[in-house]
């Protein structure tokens, strides 16, 4: 069994990190605040559970996958703490920081057996997105208490989302593609929850926001495997 294999126990996992993510993102649109408190960190915590019970089962015996699971797992739990913190006011700072690690934690993932941002173009491309939206922020009325680590953050997403590109462009192959579209939507989600935040409130923004960054975990956490 390698460890991207999905046994019984595990797929009723992935199916139910699915659902509790759907019921999170219905809540906040629906302005459910209690229920959304509930469920935000509970379908981070699935995913938790499933890459650990999925890393069980697989019981990788060489360092190389050990390391693996271990920065997928800091990377989850890093989310969770991110989770739990931008949903109260005056937690954006660590909620933010939270974030940071996560992605920190990814690129370390994602570099297990690859080189530094393969593909330079995709370097350039993220680098440039993320340049762009800084931009547009600043412009929207970032505030200046937070444009410095509004700004490392989007450095670091847009690493996170060259590293995955670069990587799948060397693997080529359905999973690393996968994780790869899974970077790209955190890139949106985290556009849209900044656009929202700081320059225009956008209709219904917890839908789109939610179903983008839950998207975005879940390719990562179903695709994600050694290369």
């Amino acid at each position: 069994m390698t460890f991207n294999s999905t046994s019984a126990p595990s797929q009723s996992l992935f199916l139910l990190l699915i659902a509790v993510a759907a019921v999170s993102t219905g809540a906040a649109t629906a302005d459910l605040i209690e229920l959304h408190r509930m469920t935000k960190p509970l379908a981070m915590l699935v995913a938790i559970i499933f890459i650990a019970t999925r890393a069980y089962q697989s019981r990788p015996k060489g360092r190389f996958e050990s390391k693996f699971k271990t920065w997928l797992l800091i990377a989850l739990v890093c989310s969770l703490a991110g989770d739990v913190a931008l949903m109260f006011p005056g937690y954006f700072v660590p909620g933010l920081l939270a974030f940071l690690l996560a992605h920190l934690a990814y690129i370390a993932l994602l570099k297990q057996g690859q080189a530094w941002f393969p593909s330079r173009r995709a370097l350039v491309a993220t680098l440039g997105l993320g340049a762009a939206m800084y931009a547009v922020l600043w412009v929207g009325g970032l505030p200046p208490a937070l444009r410095a680590p509004v700004a490392a953050y989007v450095v670091v997403i847009s690493l996170m989302a060259a590293q995955a590109i670069g990587r799948a462009t060397v693997l080529h192959d359905t999973a690393a593609w996968g994780v790869a579209l899974g970077a790209g939507f955190f890139m949106l989600s985290d556009t849209l929850l900044a656009l929202n935040k700081f320059v225009v409130p956008l209709p219904l923004a917890p839908l789109w926001v939610l179903s983008t960054y839950y998207a975005a975990q879940i390719l990562i956490v179903r695709h994600a495997r050694p290369s």
